[in-house]
């Protein structure tokens, strides 16, 4: 697999397609950090740390609905593996006017948009969330 983060946020947009409360994905850090982001944000209910029927560590995804709607509308990875997108803290962009989050991977660490403009650090943006 060469993307595991697009991977990620495909079966999370899966799954909440086919009304899903939960979805599997394999366990790395990055993908870890990434939920810590969309769940302060309030897109999912949380994650739990468990392993797969092979036994290798997996995490489990409680999605999140609203009047029976998927909170997360629209996921866009934006820095892929063959193209990588790296901005400096002033041209981070707003997700429809601030309604929605950039994911940034920062030297400080992966946090949402605001969370690095108010910390004045750029990085990698990963995904937009919506």
């Amino acid at each position: 697999m060469n993307d595991p983060i697009g991977d990620m946020l495909t079966r999370i947009r899966n799954s909440q397609m086919r009304g899903k409360s939960t979805v599997m994905t394999p366990s790395s850090k990055m993908r870890v950090r990434v939920l810590d982001v969309l769940a302060s944000e309030g897109y999912i209910r949380g994650y739990e740390m468990t392993k797969d029927a092979n036994g290798h560590p997996a995490i489990e995804i409680s999605l999140k609905y609203y009047e029976g709607t998927p909170v997360i509308r629209e996921m866009k990875r934006v820095s892929k593996p063959g193209r990588r997108v790296y901005l400096g803290v002033d041209d981070i962009p707003q997700v429809r006017q601030g309604l929605g989050v950039s994911i940034v991977s920062t030297s400080k660490g992966v946090m949402s948009d605001a969370a690095a403009r108010a910390a004045n650090v750029g990085g990698e943006v990963l995904c937009t969330v919506f």
